[in-house]
């Protein structure tokens, strides 16, 4: 079988291979060594938090990249498919505004941002639309293609390029301010271009403007502040932020203290007959490749506005090959067990009950029934965006993995090891949520 938790995310996808009565049959990690992290600026990482608390990013300038994720989500929201722009409150008790309500809600789970400063995380999304490739003259491939500007310091930085973008996370709906209206002419980079926009009004700041001069003193003399120089501070911030390697389990790699007895078990399952470490391998626990894991698609799904559909067919609809038909990224499970919930479309609110699930992913998905208190309320009077995928027979038929039998015994084990893969402090981040932002505007706690 494979587990799949398939965040953010990414949000997680438990993905394994099983062989009945292996041993150990993946081999254990490393030890987290300083060497696998980018190297960090402290001020850059210092000002990237005040830029990813601050509101001012956002089309109406009332979201912000913590709205989505928040360290008392895990660094996701807490629901299954988020609601952006439109939505008021926090978490699971977000709602839609009455008076202005959302376009659309988000059709995939927020992933956790645990680790993305690692070097090995050379592909992000659920869908890796996002990807390193020297060939590009951004030295990324991303949906802008050609048009991608240089300038972003590495692809944690380049992704942050997206939600700003999005109408429904970030930039608000069709005509309501500057840069949604940027947005929907297809003007993104250059002068008047939507990451100019926000540029100028971070530069107009002067507790950013002065910050980042401090960081290059070219910028406001030689050059203007661009998206790229906010977006990779916001970078450094989540790099330094949520690193992650003082879990039980990384202490227990580095030789510093013993597993409990059931997550030692839990650990030799995973790595052994249950065969979870077949795809969620090395230091991080992901093999950063893509899988069909048979995880149920929940809401909207993944269709461009013309599309009439609730199908969301993951790698496919960036690479166009067949083979890639709901195929999805295979996520770390570090803290995983703070993250619910589960699945590229938070199918999932138990890790559990998640990890049952893909013991025997073909039939369990074709009784699949959404839990309506999953995701926050879309409409007042029934949510019509709350349904299940029109293509589950499609999705059963590509599922990759053989069924694994996992009693009661089991799956405690595996939550136990799950759980030693908690790392307090990164959960509850190195900084912390500052009390106020340079816009003066509210900050989400």
């Amino acid at each position: 079988m494979r587990f799949a938790r398939t965040i953010g995310a990414i949000s997680f996808a438990l993905i394994a291979i099983g062989g009945a009565g292996a041993e150990i049959s993946s081999p254990i990690p490393k030890a987290v060594s300083e060497n696998d992290y980018v190297a960090i600026n402290r001020a850059e990482a210092e000002l990237g938090r005040l830029l990813f608390w601050d509101p001012i990013l956002s089309g109406n300038k009332n979201i912000s990249c913590g709205t989505c994720h928040h360290p008392r989500f895990g660094t996701s929201d807490g629901v299954s498919l988020s609601l952006g722009e439109g939505g008021i409150g926090l978490g699971p008790e977000r709602r839609a505004d009455p008076e202005n309500h959302p376009e659309q809600r988000i059709p995939r789970n927020s992933p956790a941002l645990f680790n993305l400063g690692a070097k090995e995380f050379t592909v992000l999304f659920h869908d890796g639309r996002i990807e390193v490739d020297p060939s590009r003259p951004s030295g990324l491939r991303t949906p802008l293609g050609d048009d991608m500007v240089a300038g972003f310091s590495n692809i944690l930085s380049a992704q942050n390029m997206f939600p700003v973008l999005s109408q429904d996370e970030m930039a608000g709906h069709y005509g309501e301010n500057d840069i949604s209206k940027a947005v929907r002419q297809g003007l993104i980079t250059g002068k008047g271009g939507a990451w100019d926009i926000i540029a100028k009004r971070v530069a107009a700041l002067s507790a950013y403007a002065d910050g980042f001069a401090a960081l290059d003193p070219e910028i406001g003399t030689s050059r203007d502040l661009t998206f790229a120089d906010i977006s990779n501070a916001i970078a450094a911030f989540v790099a330094f932020e949520w690193r992650s390697d003082e879990s039980p389990f990384d202490q227990h790699l580095r030789g510093e203290a013993p597993l409990s007895t059931e997550a030692l078990a839990g650990k030799e399952l995973f790595y052994g007959r249950a065969g979870c470490g077949t795809c969620h391998t090395g230091a991080f626990q992901t093999d950063h490749s893509f899988h069909v894991a048979g995880v149920p698609q929940f809401g909207p799904g993944k269709a461009a506005r013309f599309e009439s559909h609730n199908r969301d067919e993951g790698r496919f609809r960036v690479t166009g090959r067949a083979d890639d038909l709901y195929r999805f990224r295979t996520p770390s499970l570090r803290n995983v067990a703070h993250t619910a919930p589960y699945g590229h479309s938070g199918s999932h609110r138990d890790l559990r009950d998640f990890i049952a699930f893909h013991a025997d992913p073909g039939d369990a998905l074709l009784t699949y029934a959404p839990d309506p208190g999953t995701a926050p309320v879309f409409y007042a009077s029934g949510d019509a965006q709350i349904g299940i995928g029109d293509d589950f027979t499609a999705i059963q038929a590509k599922i990759e993995m053989p069924d694994v039998d996992l009693n009661s015994d089991d799956l405690d084990a595996l939550m136990a090891f799950m759980n030693a893969l908690t790392d307090q402090q990164a959960i509850d981040g190195r900084l912390g949520i500052p009390d106020k932002v340079p816009s003066g505007l509210p900050v989400d706690r």
